[in-house]
């Protein structure tokens, strides 16, 4: 009796395999069918089946958000693999390393108007940061590879296009290779981190705003706060890694915070901006020296003039730079700012109060218990608009707790998806989605 064949997508599938892959989310299609029928076989992945394949992009964005590990989706030729598209913008947006395996028409019609036929490189061609057409079973695995490697190590999505015949079609190789994501550790040069001591130890109050890119680095940014006697304000991708154990967080700024995050912003001599791509050019301060700190040097200065750019972690920036701070004496602008923030809060917490009787019950309200009945450990996804204002004002965060949304790409009825995502990576997790109603 002969071996069975090795198809490419039987080779794709050996090496999602190899690389801990251990779902992928979609909705089959006779395009698909080689890649599904592959997993089929393979019983370490489960295929999880959605209703629409935008749900598939954005629980595999979910999944790639809470485990920093690679997601994958898929979706058939034509409309499947368009549906694809607005999930894989929010994962893209969102920095997480997302594959989308997107069936395309048979080879032999493609450029013909055939049934189903679209462009799918140049569709995908925005939302991702690698996009490739398999036109050959020679091109693989070695293009399943590179978009496994940009995905990871760019921190976004990559998409393999393939035909449905060449996924059938018989593997020139059987090749598997696991891809890591390196994690180097990336720091400004000391002539850059004495000018910003310079610029800090110079400044009489100094704020820091703080983002997403704060992950793994509270201690070195707390350590820094207190240095330079900052007032912190966090933008809402930096709430979850920042707002907890923080004696110096002064709340949100933006269109979603308080006014003492505003307040501590506009009144600082000094603004240190800490991996964060807050968009709101109207939220920064006119007359405050900024020095921006980003792992990406093409962000530094993109949403507000800044007197100094750093490229490095903000992990291993901040601990550099802070045995060159000299530690602030006065620090009236902290205590002034945190008074703000006290009487903030308080305004914002008074409506979260039981409603009276016969009267409505205030969402905030909902908000509040929420937060004092979730787990210390819950996932939280909130669809965009007002489930977004009630997480980012009453869901507390305790540095085991996460919070997932459409933060970036801002589309709508992305809650539910990205709790299957969150559930799926972690099933003995208590998920709670903040779903609007999209009115």
């Amino acid at each position: 009796m002969s071996a069975a064949r090795n198809t490419v997508a039987k080779n794709i599938v050996s090496t999602l395999k190899a690389n801990n892959v251990q779902r992928v989310y979609g909705i089959p299609g006779d395009s698909l069918n080689g890649f599904t029928d592959a997993l089929r076989e393979e019983e370490s992945i489960r295929w999880v089946h959605v209703r629409h394949e935008e749900a598939a992009a954005l629980a595999a964005a979910a999944e790639a958000g809470l485990t920093d590990e690679l997601a994958v989706c898929a979706g058939s030729c034509g409309p499947g693999n368009l549906h694809l598209i607005n999930g894989l913008y929010d994962a893209n947006k969102s920095r997480v390393p997302v594959l989308a395996i997107a069936a395309h028409i048979p080879s032999e019609e493609i450029g013909s108007q055939y049934f189903q036929e679209t462009h799918p490189q140049e569709l995908f061609r925005e939302c991702s940061v690698y996009v490739e057409h398999v036109a050959h079973p020679s091109q693989m695995p070695r293009v399943l590879e590179i978009a496994m490697r940009t995905a990871v190590e760019k921190r976004g999505v990559a998409v393999v296009v393939i035909p449905g015949d060449v996924a059938l079609a018989e593997a020139q190789s059987d090749r598997t290779s696991v891809i890591r994501a390196a994690r180097p550790e990336i720091r400004p040069n000391p002539r850059e981190l004495a000018e910003a001591a310079d610029i800090l130890n110079a400044a009489g109050k100094v704020t820091i705003l703080a983002g997403a890119g704060t992950a793994g680095a509270h201690a070195e940014v707390m350590a820094m706060a207190d240095a330079l006697g900052a007032p912190i304000v966090h933008a809402m991708r930096g709430k979850e890694h920042i707002e907890y154990d923080n004696p110096f967080d002064v709340g949100m700024t933006g269109l979603l915070g308080f006014s003492s995050g505003y307040r501590a912003m506009e009144s600082c001599e000094a603004l240190l901006m800490l991996g964060t791509d807050f968009p709101y050019q109207q939220f920064y301060p006119e007359n405050a020296k900024i020095i921006q700190v980003d792992i990406r040097g093409e962000q530094l200065g993109r949403r507000s003039r800044i007197d100094l750019g750093l490229v490095g972690t903000v992990r291993d920036t901040a601990a550099s730079l802070l045995p060159l701070i000299e530690r602030k004496v006065k620090r009236t602008h902290l205590s002034t700012s945190l008074k703000h923030y006290a009487k903030s809060r308080a305004k914002l917490d008074d409506l979260a109060s039981p409603a009276k009787d016969g009267q409505p019950i205030h969402p905030q309200f909902v908000g509040r218990l929420v937060d004092e009945l979730a787990g210390p450990d819950t996932v939280f996804t909130c669809d965009v608009g007002s489930p977004t204002v009630w997480a980012a004002r009453y869901l507390s965060m305790n540095g085991r707790r996460r919070l997932l949304g459409s933060f970036n790409h801002g589309t709508m009825a992305n809650a539910l998806s990205h709790g299957i995502g969150a559930a799926a990576a972690y099933p003995g997790r208590q998920v709670v989605a903040l779903a609007g109603t999209a009115a």
